[in-house]
């Protein structure tokens, strides 16, 4: 049962009530446009928010602290609020009589006084009769539309921190100088490649870009934007780009390579070609390659690598998504990014899903980034893209990029590091079993 109410909107409506999330109990179009069903789903659970849809493209509803029942009765409540959007913005409409902000009806949804009713009479209809309880402009709350497309309800929960951190983090200043350091002496255990090369995929306005500036901030000791990066609705990589971390202004190259790529989207013909991606994992693409979404890459297009050695080659890719759109993600968008990951596990490549915007996703977080493996939300939407990506929750990193800061943070560059060190662990078992096969091939013939 999935919520209608988009991740921006339920975010929106959190922040009028605190440090809450919302779980969604009943869902007309599933249980049934009734006064029974709803009452059966949402009979003494509260706080809630209640949800209409219609076909007009409004989103309204009401809020109330009091759990709904079927006594027939008007409830006191002075924190009650009808509500609509108007774009991304909340329009509320507070009761100005709060000893008759809900009523308790057996066949009727959400009942708000005499002013608004989903779900009225058992029918996928609105009441709606303002300047009783509450003052709202009808064509402002619904465009005067009363048929309903969908009808939810939400408990409002309380987001607790964990007890104990479900991943172990040691938040200190010795703690980045010790990752920065193990950055710094790695080699590939592979002798042939003396820097590993990470593939960043992910939909317009993840994070791929941003990513890679925000690492290159920490071993340059200041927030900076080599790779170009913003938002917009398309993708504003146009080119494969290849990334060597440095340490320092003007220091040795680190033995990193990001990789970054067209941002991917869900129409066909648009964003990155899935063919092209075979082509960057394989090494055939040369840095400053320009993409063509409308046609793959071919071997006899300008600067193609025909014979690509293993030092060329891409050793990891890493999935960058954001969190604040994993539960809206697109039907067409998640089947690319499954498309994709299956023709990388053919090819035996070590894949990982770096998970950016934590801190816009939960208010646990924005609070505190040292709160990212206390925060129950930011594990179940772990979980979520874990199961969607099949990819083991092992794999799932979170991060947070740097975006509107001037200063650098520690507990930031804590998580942007250990993201690192991560993949550099992969690669490493991406070796290991490239030696292993060697070996058996080598035993074969002898």
């Amino acid at each position: 049962m999935n919520p209608q109410l988009t991740v921006n909107q339920q975010r929106t409506i959190c922040s009028q009530l605190g440090r809450v999330k919302l779980q969604l109990l009943y869902k007309a179009s599933v249980h049934g446009y009734t006064g029974a069903a709803f009452h059966q789903r949402c009979d003494n659970r509260s706080p809630t928010v209640s949800v209409g849809y219609n076909a007009s493209g409004f989103v309204f509803g009401g809020y109330t602290q009091q759990p709904f029942s079927k006594t027939g009765q008007y409830v006191h409540d002075d924190q009650a609020f009808l509500f609509t959007f108007s774009g991304e913005k909340l329009l509320k409409y507070p009761v100005t009589q709060p000893v008759y902000a809900v009523k308790m009806i057996n066949t009727s949804g959400p009942y708000f006084g005499e002013d608004l009713v989903l779900a009225n009479g058992n029918k996928p209809v609105v009441h709606s009769s303002p300047g009783n309880y509450y003052n709202f402009n009808a064509a402002e709350m619904h465009g005067n539309d009363l048929s309903l497309t969908e009808c939810e309800v939400y408990q409002v929960e309380e987001i607790t921190e964990l007890e104990r951190p479900w991943r172990t983090m040691i938040w200190e200043s010795k703690t980045r100088t010790e990752l920065m350091e193990s950055i710094k002496t790695y080699k590939p255990t592979e002798s042939s490649v003396s820097q590993v090369r990470v593939l960043l995929i992910g939909p317009v306005g993840a994070g791929k870009s941003s990513f890679f500036n925000s690492v290159s901030s920490v071993f340059r000791g200041r927030v900076s934007s080599q790779a170009m990066c913003g938002s917009s609705d398309t993708s504003l990589t146009t080119q494969f780009r290849t990334y060597s971390l440095k340490d320092g202004r003007g220091g040795k190259p680190l033995p990193i390579i990001l990789c970054d790529t067209m941002g991917l989207e869900e129409r066909n013909g648009a964003g990155l070609d899935i063919d092209d991606i075979s082509s960057i994992v394989k090494g055939h693409l040369p840095d400053r390659y320009q993409f063509n979404p409308s046609a793959a890459l071919h071997p006899e297009n300008h600067g193609y690598l025909k014979s690509p050695k293993l030092k060329d080659k891409i050793h990891c890719v890493a999935y960058v998504l954001d969190a604040c759109k994993i539960s809206i993600m697109p039907e067409k968008l998640e089947e690319k990014l499954n498309a994709i990951r299956r023709k990388i596990n053919s090819m035996g490549i070590p894949q990982l899903v770096l998970f950016t915007k934590v801190d816009e996703a939960c208010s646990l977080v924005k609070e505190d980034v040292r709160n990212i493996y206390k925060s129950p939300y930011i594990k179940e939407l772990m979980q979520e893209v874990s199961a969607c990506l099949g990819v083991p929750l092992s794999s799932v990193v979170p991060v947070k990029n740097y975006s509107e800061e001037f200063e650098l943070d520690v507990n930031c560059d804590i998580l942007l590091l250990s993201a690192v060190i991560q993949i550099l662990r992969s690669i490493d078992d991406y070796f290991d079993d490239l030696s292993d096969q060697l070996s058996s091939v080598e035993t074969k013939l002898f």
